[in-house]
């Protein structure tokens, strides 16, 4: 279980954003790490922060709460705060943890808090379990967006805090570390090459010894990548009879 989950509160009024953060006060486990007061700000935050839930009001000048969430490439857990109660339903839609009315009210925020802390925890169970390679991904970068199932990455590379992916004819990039990325992939099937690049090894056509015992993977679509002096070693005894 984590120590502390990082939070956005998102509102055009100032006192409402008070409002949610001096209800937070006795939950020191909620981070606050930023607030908003418009969805423009809120989307460049949220994309900065990747926080793990967000307090977010309806009613906001030009963009509401909800277009605010159609715009997200990933969208967090959600709380909504609204002064009107006719949007229960909506809200509900977009799988949204909770609706609160706002004056909040002390023992409904605490019911919220409870419930928060339960989805969290299990979508923290969750994300340490390898994906299947079958499954399904969404990726958004910059305007561009795919679907692609993991089976179809061939190989990830590190570019500082993000990671590029190759797929068909194509790269996107995630902000994401290659750790994290690693932790998420079936270890059957992706193996750590060296400090930047994991592959899929379905994609390999050949495997060459290379200079002081290394190993050179040549892949079905003609790209070489270099095993590291210990992946060399480790991937000969994951594959040897």
């Amino acid at each position: 279980m984590k120590d502390r989950y990082t939070t956005l509160i998102i509102d055009d009024e100032r006192l409402a954003r008070e409002e949610v953060r001096r209800a937070l006060e006795g939950y020191p486990e909620f981070e606050i790490v930023g607030e908003a007061n418009n969805a423009e700000v809120a989307i460049s935050l949220i994309e900065k922060e990747q926080p793990d839930i967000i307090f977010l009001d309806i009613h906001m000048p030009g963009k509401s709460g909800f277009d605010l969430l159609e715009e997200l490439g990933t969208v967090p857990e959600v709380v909504f705060t609204t002064a009107y109660d006719q949007y229960a339903v909506q809200a509900f839609e977009v799988n949204a943890l909770d609706y609160l009315v706002k004056p909040l009210r002390d023992e409904r925020f605490v019911k919220t808090i409870e419930k928060v802390k339960v989805e969290l925890q299990k979508k923290e169970e969750a994300q340490k379990a390898p994906l299947a390679s079958h499954q399904k991904i969404f990726i958004k970068d910059g305007e561009k967006v795919y679907f692609i199932a993991l089976s179809e990455i061939r190989l990830v590379e590190s570019m500082d805090n993000y990671v590029r992916l190759y797929f068909g004819n194509q790269k996107a990039m995630v902000k994401r570390s290659l750790n994290q990325l690693e932790e998420k992939l079936d270890p059957n099937t992706f193996f750590r090459a060296n400090r930047s690049q994991i592959i899929n090894t379905e994609y390999i056509e050949e495997i060459q010894p290379y200079f002081n015992n290394k190993l050179r993977i040549v892949m079905t679509t003609g790209e070489t990548v270099d095993l590291s002096t210990r992946q060399s070693v480790a991937f000969k005894n994951r594959n040897s009879l």
